[in-house]
Protein backbone atom coordinates (compact mmCIF):
# COMPACT_ATOMS: atom_id res chain seq x y z
CA UNK A 1 0.00 0.00 0.00
CA UNK A 2 1.50 3.29 -1.04
CA UNK A 3 1.52 6.31 1.17
CA UNK A 4 1.17 9.88 -0.08
CA UNK A 5 3.71 12.42 0.99
CA UNK A 6 2.45 15.91 1.73
CA UNK A 7 4.38 18.84 0.40
CA UNK A 8 5.38 21.66 2.78
CA UNK A 9 2.55 23.85 1.42
CA UNK A 10 0.00 21.08 2.03
CA UNK A 11 1.11 20.25 5.53
CA UNK A 12 -1.46 20.90 8.22
CA UNK A 13 -0.26 21.82 11.67
CA UNK A 14 -2.56 20.49 14.34
CA UNK A 15 -2.06 22.20 17.71
CA UNK A 16 -2.13 20.32 20.93
CA UNK A 17 -5.48 19.53 22.46
CA UNK A 18 -5.21 22.07 25.24
CA UNK A 19 -4.18 24.98 23.05
CA UNK A 20 -6.79 24.12 20.42
CA UNK A 21 -9.54 24.18 23.00
CA UNK A 22 -8.31 27.43 24.57
CA UNK A 23 -8.12 29.33 21.28
CA UNK A 24 -11.47 30.42 19.90
CA UNK A 25 -11.84 31.99 16.47
CA UNK A 26 -12.17 35.76 16.63
CA UNK A 27 -15.00 37.28 14.64
CA UNK A 28 -14.18 40.03 12.12
CA UNK A 29 -14.02 43.37 13.94
CA UNK A 30 -14.15 41.76 17.36
CA UNK A 31 -11.81 43.40 19.85
CA UNK A 32 -9.82 41.33 22.33
CA UNK A 33 -10.77 41.40 25.97
CA UNK A 34 -9.18 44.29 27.81
CA UNK A 35 -9.44 45.08 31.52
CA UNK A 36 -9.64 48.78 30.68
CA UNK A 37 -12.96 48.19 28.95
CA UNK A 38 -14.35 46.63 32.12
CA UNK A 39 -13.10 49.56 34.18
CA UNK A 40 -14.64 52.02 31.73
CA UNK A 41 -17.95 50.15 31.84
CA UNK A 42 -17.97 50.21 35.66
CA UNK A 43 -17.22 53.94 35.73
CA UNK A 44 -19.99 54.68 33.20
CA UNK A 45 -22.42 52.53 35.16
CA UNK A 46 -21.62 54.44 38.36
CA UNK A 47 -22.10 57.75 36.57
CA UNK A 48 -25.45 56.57 35.20
CA UNK A 49 -26.57 55.53 38.67
CA UNK A 50 -25.41 58.88 40.06
CA UNK A 51 -27.53 60.65 37.43
CA UNK A 52 -30.59 58.45 38.00
CA UNK A 53 -30.69 58.66 41.79
CA UNK A 54 -31.78 62.35 42.01
CA UNK A 55 -34.48 61.75 39.41
CA UNK A 56 -35.76 58.65 41.21
CA UNK A 57 -35.72 60.59 44.49
CA UNK A 58 -37.78 63.37 42.85
CA UNK A 59 -40.30 60.80 41.63
CA UNK A 60 -40.47 59.16 45.07
CA UNK A 61 -40.91 62.54 46.79
CA UNK A 62 -43.73 63.44 44.41
CA UNK A 63 -45.67 60.41 45.68
CA UNK A 64 -45.25 61.43 49.34
CA UNK A 65 -47.49 63.56 51.49
CA UNK A 66 -46.33 67.09 52.31
CA UNK A 67 -45.71 66.02 55.91
CA UNK A 68 -43.44 63.14 54.86
CA UNK A 69 -41.65 65.28 52.26
CA UNK A 70 -40.86 68.03 54.80
CA UNK A 71 -39.95 65.69 57.65
CA UNK A 72 -36.48 64.93 56.33
CA UNK A 73 -37.09 61.18 56.52
CA UNK A 74 -34.60 59.55 54.10
CA UNK A 75 -36.96 56.68 53.25
CA UNK A 76 -38.16 56.31 49.67
CA UNK A 77 -41.83 55.71 50.49
CA UNK A 78 -42.56 57.75 53.62
CA UNK A 79 -44.46 56.90 56.77
CA UNK A 80 -47.89 57.51 55.23
CA UNK A 81 -47.23 55.45 52.12
CA UNK A 82 -47.42 56.55 48.47
CA UNK A 83 -50.16 58.98 47.46
CA UNK A 84 -51.18 61.00 44.40
CA UNK A 85 -52.15 64.09 46.41
CA UNK A 86 -49.25 66.21 45.12
CA UNK A 87 -49.98 65.38 41.48
CA UNK A 88 -53.69 65.97 42.01
CA UNK A 89 -53.01 69.34 43.62
CA UNK A 90 -50.83 70.42 40.70
CA UNK A 91 -53.28 69.26 38.03
CA UNK A 92 -56.29 70.85 39.76
CA UNK A 93 -54.74 74.31 40.22
CA UNK A 94 -54.30 76.85 37.46
CA UNK A 95 -54.51 76.34 33.71
CA UNK A 96 -52.19 73.34 33.62
CA UNK A 97 -53.63 71.82 30.46
CA UNK A 98 -53.57 75.18 28.68
CA UNK A 99 -49.94 75.68 29.72
CA UNK A 100 -49.09 72.22 28.41
CA UNK A 101 -50.74 73.09 25.09
CA UNK A 102 -48.78 76.36 24.93
CA UNK A 103 -45.53 74.48 25.55
CA UNK A 104 -46.37 71.92 22.88
CA UNK A 105 -47.41 74.54 20.33
CA UNK A 106 -44.39 76.80 20.83
CA UNK A 107 -41.89 73.92 21.07
CA UNK A 108 -43.12 72.30 17.84
CA UNK A 109 -43.13 75.64 16.01
CA UNK A 110 -39.64 76.51 17.25
CA UNK A 111 -38.40 73.06 16.21
CA UNK A 112 -39.82 73.26 12.68
CA UNK A 113 -38.51 76.78 12.01
CA UNK A 114 -35.11 76.11 13.59
CA UNK A 115 -34.53 72.90 11.63
CA UNK A 116 -35.56 74.59 8.37
CA UNK A 117 -33.34 77.64 8.89
CA UNK A 118 -30.39 75.62 10.18
CA UNK A 119 -30.55 73.09 7.34
CA UNK A 120 -30.66 75.80 4.65
CA UNK A 121 -27.83 77.76 6.25
CA UNK A 122 -25.70 74.65 6.76
CA UNK A 123 -26.20 73.57 3.14
CA UNK A 124 -25.19 77.01 1.92
CA UNK A 125 -22.02 76.96 4.01
CA UNK A 126 -21.23 73.42 2.88
CA UNK A 127 -21.82 73.70 -0.86
CA UNK A 128 -21.98 77.35 -1.95
CA UNK A 129 -18.99 79.62 -2.42
CA UNK A 130 -19.92 83.25 -1.77
CA UNK A 131 -18.13 86.35 -0.57
CA UNK A 132 -17.56 86.45 3.18
CA UNK A 133 -18.41 82.78 3.62
CA UNK A 134 -15.48 82.00 5.93
CA UNK A 135 -15.98 85.11 8.06
CA UNK A 136 -19.71 84.53 8.42
CA UNK A 137 -19.19 80.90 9.40
CA UNK A 138 -16.55 82.02 11.91
CA UNK A 139 -19.13 84.39 13.40
CA UNK A 140 -21.58 81.49 13.74
CA UNK A 141 -18.94 79.42 15.50
CA UNK A 142 -18.21 82.35 17.84
CA UNK A 143 -21.93 82.72 18.56
CA UNK A 144 -21.99 79.18 19.96
CA UNK A 145 -19.90 80.24 22.97
CA UNK A 146 -22.01 83.36 23.69
CA UNK A 147 -24.27 82.71 26.72
CA UNK A 148 -27.96 83.25 25.88
CA UNK A 149 -28.38 85.32 29.05
CA UNK A 150 -26.20 88.05 27.52
CA UNK A 151 -28.82 88.65 24.81
CA UNK A 152 -31.84 88.77 27.11
CA UNK A 153 -32.03 92.57 27.47
CA UNK A 154 -31.47 93.41 23.76
CA UNK A 155 -34.01 90.77 22.73
CA UNK A 156 -36.58 92.07 25.21
CA UNK A 157 -36.23 95.65 23.94
CA UNK A 158 -36.54 94.32 20.40
CA UNK A 159 -39.76 92.55 21.26
CA UNK A 160 -41.05 95.75 22.85
CA UNK A 161 -40.22 97.72 19.70
CA UNK A 162 -42.21 95.26 17.54
CA UNK A 163 -45.08 94.94 20.06
CA UNK A 164 -44.44 91.22 20.44
CA UNK A 165 -44.42 91.04 24.24
CA UNK A 166 -47.17 88.74 25.55
CA UNK A 167 -47.56 87.08 22.15
CA UNK A 168 -46.71 83.66 20.80
CA UNK A 169 -44.32 85.12 18.21
CA UNK A 170 -42.47 87.05 20.88
CA UNK A 171 -41.95 83.74 22.62
CA UNK A 172 -40.99 81.81 19.47
CA UNK A 173 -38.87 84.06 17.25
CA UNK A 174 -35.89 84.67 19.61
CA UNK A 175 -35.49 80.90 20.03
CA UNK A 176 -35.29 79.87 16.37
CA UNK A 177 -31.62 80.82 15.91
CA UNK A 178 -29.34 77.90 16.82
CA UNK A 179 -25.71 78.32 15.69
CA UNK A 180 -24.71 74.95 17.16
CA UNK A 181 -27.26 73.16 14.98
CA UNK A 182 -25.94 74.94 11.88
CA UNK A 183 -22.45 73.69 12.71
CA UNK A 184 -23.63 70.11 13.28
CA UNK A 185 -25.61 70.00 10.05
CA UNK A 186 -22.75 71.52 8.04
CA UNK A 187 -20.38 68.82 9.29
CA UNK A 188 -22.85 66.19 8.13
CA UNK A 189 -23.44 67.81 4.73
CA UNK A 190 -19.67 67.95 4.18
CA UNK A 191 -19.58 64.15 4.43
CA UNK A 192 -22.28 63.65 1.76
CA UNK A 193 -20.61 62.76 -1.59
CA UNK A 194 -20.86 65.70 -3.94
CA UNK A 195 -21.01 63.30 -6.92
CA UNK A 196 -24.67 62.64 -6.08
CA UNK A 197 -25.47 66.30 -6.51
CA UNK A 198 -23.40 66.59 -9.68
CA UNK A 199 -25.36 63.73 -11.27
CA UNK A 200 -28.65 65.41 -10.40
CA UNK A 201 -27.43 68.77 -11.70
CA UNK A 202 -26.47 67.13 -15.00
CA UNK A 203 -30.03 65.81 -15.27
CA UNK A 204 -31.30 69.38 -14.94
CA UNK A 205 -32.21 69.54 -11.25
CA UNK A 206 -31.99 72.94 -9.62
CA UNK A 207 -30.02 73.61 -6.44
CA UNK A 208 -33.21 73.68 -4.38
CA UNK A 209 -34.42 70.46 -6.01
CA UNK A 210 -31.14 68.75 -5.16
CA UNK A 211 -31.41 69.92 -1.57
CA UNK A 212 -35.01 68.73 -1.23
CA UNK A 213 -34.79 65.41 -3.10
CA UNK A 214 -31.24 64.23 -2.32
CA UNK A 215 -29.72 65.98 0.69
CA UNK A 216 -32.72 65.95 3.00
CA UNK A 217 -33.61 62.23 2.50
CA UNK A 218 -29.98 61.30 3.19
CA UNK A 219 -29.98 63.51 6.30
CA UNK A 220 -33.00 62.07 8.09
CA UNK A 221 -31.03 60.68 11.08
CA UNK A 222 -29.21 63.93 11.81
CA UNK A 223 -32.32 66.03 11.14
CA UNK A 224 -34.29 63.91 13.59
CA UNK A 225 -31.53 64.26 16.16
CA UNK A 226 -31.36 68.05 15.74
CA UNK A 227 -35.15 68.32 15.92
CA UNK A 228 -35.26 66.38 19.18
CA UNK A 229 -32.49 68.47 20.74
CA UNK A 230 -34.21 71.71 19.73
CA UNK A 231 -37.58 70.47 21.01
CA UNK A 232 -36.09 69.52 24.38
CA UNK A 233 -34.38 72.91 24.70
CA UNK A 234 -37.56 74.79 23.81
CA UNK A 235 -39.69 72.74 26.17
CA UNK A 236 -37.29 73.24 29.10
CA UNK A 237 -36.69 76.93 28.47
CA UNK A 238 -37.79 78.92 31.50
CA UNK A 239 -35.96 82.26 31.51
CA UNK A 240 -37.15 83.76 28.22
CA UNK A 241 -40.84 82.71 28.56
CA UNK A 242 -40.76 83.98 32.14
CA UNK A 243 -39.60 87.44 30.98
CA UNK A 244 -41.60 87.93 27.81
CA UNK A 245 -44.95 86.46 28.90
CA UNK A 246 -47.10 88.02 31.64
CA UNK A 247 -50.49 86.78 30.49
CA UNK A 248 -51.34 83.58 32.36
CA UNK A 249 -53.19 82.18 29.34
CA UNK A 250 -49.98 82.34 27.26
CA UNK A 251 -47.57 80.86 29.80
CA UNK A 252 -45.69 77.66 29.09
CA UNK A 253 -45.77 74.70 31.43
CA UNK A 254 -42.52 75.40 33.39
CA UNK A 255 -43.47 79.04 33.98
CA UNK A 256 -47.10 78.32 34.80
CA UNK A 257 -46.32 75.57 37.29
CA UNK A 258 -43.80 77.83 39.00
CA UNK A 259 -46.47 80.51 39.52
CA UNK A 260 -48.78 77.95 41.11
CA UNK A 261 -46.10 76.84 43.57
CA UNK A 262 -45.09 80.41 44.35
CA UNK A 263 -48.69 81.33 45.14
CA UNK A 264 -49.09 78.48 47.62
CA UNK A 265 -45.64 78.59 49.20
CA UNK A 266 -42.90 75.99 49.03
CA UNK A 267 -44.43 72.53 49.23
CA UNK A 268 -41.76 69.97 48.51
CA UNK A 269 -43.97 67.15 47.31
CA UNK A 270 -45.65 69.46 44.81
CA UNK A 271 -42.30 70.84 43.68
CA UNK A 272 -41.11 67.34 42.84
CA UNK A 273 -44.44 66.45 41.25
CA UNK A 274 -44.08 69.55 39.09
CA UNK A 275 -40.59 68.48 38.00
CA UNK A 276 -41.84 65.01 37.10
CA UNK A 277 -44.80 66.35 35.12
CA UNK A 278 -42.60 68.80 33.21
CA UNK A 279 -40.03 66.11 32.40
CA UNK A 280 -42.51 63.35 31.48
CA UNK A 281 -43.08 64.46 27.85
CA UNK A 282 -39.33 64.67 27.28
CA UNK A 283 -38.83 61.18 28.64
CA UNK A 284 -41.51 59.88 26.28
CA UNK A 285 -39.86 61.68 23.34
CA UNK A 286 -36.49 60.18 24.22
CA UNK A 287 -37.86 56.65 24.58
CA UNK A 288 -39.70 56.86 21.26
CA UNK A 289 -36.82 58.43 19.28
CA UNK A 290 -33.88 56.87 21.11
CA UNK A 291 -32.49 55.17 18.00
CA UNK A 292 -32.69 58.37 15.97
CA UNK A 293 -30.87 60.31 18.69
CA UNK A 294 -28.02 57.81 18.92
CA UNK A 295 -27.71 57.47 15.15
CA UNK A 296 -27.84 61.22 14.67
CA UNK A 297 -25.11 61.87 17.23
CA UNK A 298 -22.95 59.16 15.65
CA UNK A 299 -23.20 60.83 12.22
CA UNK A 300 -23.18 64.48 13.29
CA UNK A 301 -19.47 65.13 12.98
CA UNK A 302 -18.76 64.47 16.66
CA UNK A 303 -18.81 60.71 16.16
CA UNK A 304 -15.62 60.41 14.13
CA UNK A 305 -16.71 61.61 10.71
Amino acid sequence: MSTATLSPTEAVVVPSGRSARSRRPRLPGQKPFAPLRVVAFVILALLAIGWLLPFLWAVATGFKTETDAASGDPSWIGASGPTLDAFGAILSQGNVYLWAWNSLLTSVTITVITVAISALAAYAFSRLDFRGRKWLFAAIIAAIVVPPQVLIIPLFYEMLAFNLVDTYWGLILPQVVAPAMVFILKKFFDAVPIELEDAARVDGASRLRVFWSIILPLSRPILASVAIFVFIGAWNNFLWPFLVINDTTLMTLPVGLQTVISAYGVQYAQVMAQAVLAALPLIVVFLVFQKQIVKGVATSGFGGQ
